[in-house]
């Protein structure tokens, strides 16, 4: 059943056409992710779909009666209210309920014995209505939810007025989670969750009875929850079946296709312009004018647009120790009124040279502040860090509004180095950076330029150790990719702190974990840390990783009996890693590197295969 249907929208702001002919539908339990570079127009479509928002041309039709739940970017509070008072609003028809049930059973009360019956019907009819929408086992359901989402009741007392844009933004997605809409559309809704409650809202969505349609540049996310893909690009929207790993395989496979049919039709078109040369004035002449006419009218395949990607590779930086930094006992907090609060605590931590290590861990856990007192920006409580010798820093923080002082993006660079004019143009060419668009203001670039100018100032000061702070964030997936090409080329040691799964999977060789207050190294990649928290016994699992095949199916068969796995969890955990370890193998086909391609197929195949073990285990357990 269609809930939402849209057909032939057309949408214009002046004289800009943003949608074309643009048809879309939403049916019963469809399960859609948009994505698109910013400013394609994903949002306006989101308001087409609200009704926000008018199309020029073209129609949006409803089903009767149809309830959405939506969750913006930025929220605004909708009461004076506390946080828990923003998400009760979800419980609004319930709440007045309660009321008009209290009113009835006092009717009850006062009434005669005569009239008694009829107030007694009243009540046993809110009662129904109460009980068949859930008036029962509402605050249950309220706690679960505001419990997924890290709200907890220290936060959910304070005024909504005070909290932080972040938290806001939880609330609103718990009241709209709470409200059991019809469709439930989310416009970015991970961008403030860590992994706890990305995970928490990905197993939502994927048990949620009703149709969503979400917004996210989360490539993860959208592979564990869509199976419709929504691409909003060039005033079109493409629709493709599957999750974010399909659609991006089916478009590629699309953009050869086009490609091909593009140089067939040219090739068709060079040689009908030569014989047209050739023959117009000589006894051929006529047939020339034919083909002339026929070109004329030939429907001209638009030439495909080539991904523009960034290209460092071969920057040089300075050789520096073996050990580029060692910290020991370190006491990482703030002084709040002269008084110590202590955050976290790192006993003993070595980085190496050429090491690229993922700092992952809960909201609030003090990651931000680690980098900044690592970096000596923020005293250490206790404890002591240590650069090893000819170690040059270069930091990426999440703030980059030093920027906004004024002034063009070659003007900022130079500023950075100074290396002349005609090596400047070069030099932000490679961070795709052409033409015109040197000279822009800094203060007019969209978020995914700011980010590739701050990475270009910082490569230019040629640091051999890179300390990064939620690179990724507010980034669209264009940006994203060119900023992973840009590192994944980085040949010196980076340090970085990411809730994105995918640049973590792509980029980092071992961890830094904070749990309990601590830091604790992991040796390894986000796809086998993901693994130990399948199951209590953390050695058993990553040694089955490594097994062979005969010994791995006993070990998956202690498991059962000694523990409880969720081997539905623990096979999508490995579908995720196969689907990382795809995407590093074709880039590293796409660089010709035999080596890298030989070890990440041994991890391929040795995943592949536990992938299989662990499907023979559900199925043992599931029979």
């Amino acid at each position: 059943m269609n809930l939402l249907t849209g057909k032939q929208l057309k949408l214009y702001y002046g004289d800009l056409q943003i949608f074309s002919d643009v048809d879309i539908d939403v049916i019963k339990n469809s399960r859609v992710g948009i994505v698109g570079p910013n400013g394609s127009g994903k949002t306006s479509l989101i308001k087409m779909m609200l009704g926000e928002l008018s199309p020029d041309e073209g129609v949006i039709e409803k089903s009767p009666s149809l309830s959405i739940g939506y969750v913006p970017q930025t929220t605004t509070n909708k009461t004076n209210g506390s946080l828990k008072d923003e998400i009760m609003l979800a419980f609004e028809e319930l709440v007045e309920l309660e009321d008009q049930l209290s009113k009835s059973a006092m009717q009850i009360q006062e009434t005669s014995a005569r009239e008694r019956h009829l107030a007694e019907n009243k009540y046993s009819r809110l009662l129904r209505k109460y009980e068949l929408i859930g008036g029962y086992n509402y605050q249950n359901r309220m706690e679960r939810v505001v419990a997924g989402l890290e709200l907890h009741p220290n936060i959910l007392d304070n005024k909504a007025t005070t909290v932080s844009g972040g938290e806001r933004t939880r609330a609103s997605l718990a009241r709209a989670l709470l409200s059991d809409p019809d469709i439930l559309i989310l416009d970015e809704p991970t961008n403030y969750l860590d992994f706890k409650g990305l995970e928490w809202l990905e197993d939502f969505l994927i048990q949620f009875s009703r149709a969503f349609v979400v917004v996210s540049h989360d490539r993860y996310f959208l592979d564990r929850v869509a199976t419709q893909i929504w691409e909003v690009d060039g005033g079109n929207v493409n629709i493709y079946k599957g999750n974010y790993l399909q659609y991006s395989i089916r478009k590629e496979e699309t953009l050869n296709r086009n490609r091909k049919d593009f140089d067939r039709q040219q090739a068709y078109i060079s040689k009908e312009e030569s014989f047209i040369d050739k023959y117009k004035a000589g006894q051929r002449s006529r047939q020339a004018r034919g083909r002339k006419k026929q070109l004329e009218r030939l429907d001209r395949i638009e030439k495909p647009a080539k991904g523009a990607t960034i290209r460092i590779s071969g920057q040089s930086v300075a050789r520096s120790s073996q050990i580029v930094m060692s910290i020991n006992e370190l006491s990482v907090g703030l002084l709040i009124d002269d008084r110590p609060i202590e955050l976290l605590r790192l006993p003993q931590l070595d980085l190496e040279r050429g090491s690229h290590t993922a700092i992952i861990g809960a909201n609030g856990t003090g990651k931000t502040t680690l980098l900044q007192t690592i970096l000596g920006l923020t005293p250490g409580l206790s404890g002591v860090t240590t650069l090893g010798s000819n170690i040059k820093t270069g930091y990426y923080s999440q703030d980059r509004r030093e920027f906004f002082c004024g002034g063009t993006v070659i003007d900022t660079l130079i500023q950075s180095k100074n290396i002349g004019i005609t090596n400047a143009h070069s030099y932000l060419a490679t961070f795709l950076f052409r033409g015109d668009d040197i000279f822009k203001q800094v203060s007019e670039l969209s978020g995914g330029e700011m980010s590739r100018l701050a990475l270009a100032r910082l490569l230019i000061t040629e640091p051999n150790l890179l300390i990064l702070d939620e690179p990724t964030t507010h980034l669209d997936i264009p940006s994203r990719e060119a900023l992973e090409q840009a590192l994944q080329s980085y040949e010196g040691t980076i340090l970085f702190v990411s809730h994105d799964r995918h640049l973590i999977s792509l980029l980092a060789k071992q961890l830094w974990v904070i749990e309990d207050a601590t830091v604790k190294l992991f040796p390894g990649v986000l796809e086998d840390w993901l693994l130990t928290k399948q199951a209590p016994n953390h050695t058993t699992q990553r040694s089955n990783l490594h097994q062979p095949r005969k010994k791995k199916t006993k070990s998956i068969k202690y498991l059962e009996k000694n523990t409880v796995v969720d081997y539905e969890k623990l096979i999508s955990s490995l579908e995720c890693a196969l689907k990382s370890l795809e995407d590093q193998i074709t880039k590293a086909s796409r660089c010709q590197d035999v080596k890298e391609i030989q070890r990440l197929g041994e991890k391929y195949s040795e995943a592949e295969s536990q992938l299989e073990l662990t499907w023979l285990a559900w199925t043992e357990q599931n029979p």
